[in-house]
């Protein structure tokens, strides 16, 4: 009979159960932030920034927020500077050749409804107009942006009548389903451009 005996096998080592939770909270942490960024990514992709520096001349010239902007060019033209609407508005900021007509008429320039077609045009009389929107209704972004789709003579009617607004200077009814849904489409991307790029 041998004396020496066969030996034994060495024991498992299991992870302590701390140690375990560390590790599995860690991997959390890891898949988290990898999904933050993938989503940060398709966001991105979603809401691109454009024509950034025609953006910010008529931010800085008009004193508008470069959140604004990008949402009123994301909901009207999805960034398509040659889109032409059902109704004939042009470009990337969807305005009418007889609104650039009347814009023109303030700044004495001579651009042809072609024009509207080029980016740089397009941003600064878009700007412009969302400035004088903004100081007809007193700074109300909501209200500027209802004119901005509706016209600034229905939104004028709409603030002289009681059940549509209580101050005159908001609106708390919009008649028009498609300018309603318009202006909150508005408010929620410019939301999301300003928290996507850190803007504003």
């Amino acid at each position: 009979m041998n004396s020496f005996s066969e030996p034994r096998p060495a024991p498992r080592r299991t992870l302590r159960k701390p140690r375990r939770s560390a590790m599995i909270a860690l991997l959390c942490v890891l898949v988290a932030v990898c999904a933050f960024f993938a989503l940060r990514g398709v966001l991105k992709t979603l809401y691109p920034l454009r024509y950034e520096k025609d953006v910010e001349i008529g931010c800085q010239t008009q004193g508008l927020e470069k959140s604004f902007v990008l949402a009123v060019i994301k909901c009207e033209s999805g960034f398509d500077p040659h889109a032409v609407s059902n109704v004939g508005a042009r470009g990337l900021m969807q305005l009418m050749p007889e609104t650039f007509d009347w814009l023109q008429s303030k700044t004495g320039d001579s651009y042809t409804e072609d024009d509207l077609f080029e980016p740089a045009v397009n941003v600064r009389y878009g700007c412009y107009l969302l400035r004088i929107l903004l100081t007809e209704f007193s700074g109300e972004q909501d209200t500027a942006v209802a004119a901005y789709h509706a016209g600034i003579g229905n939104v004028s009617k709409w603030l002289q009548d009681e059940d549509k607004s209580a101050d005159g200077r908001t609106l708390r009814r919009i008649p028009f389903g498609s300018t309603a849904a318009y202006v909150k489409k508005v408010k929620k991307v410019q939301r999301i451009y300003a928290a996507l790029y850190d803007l504003d």
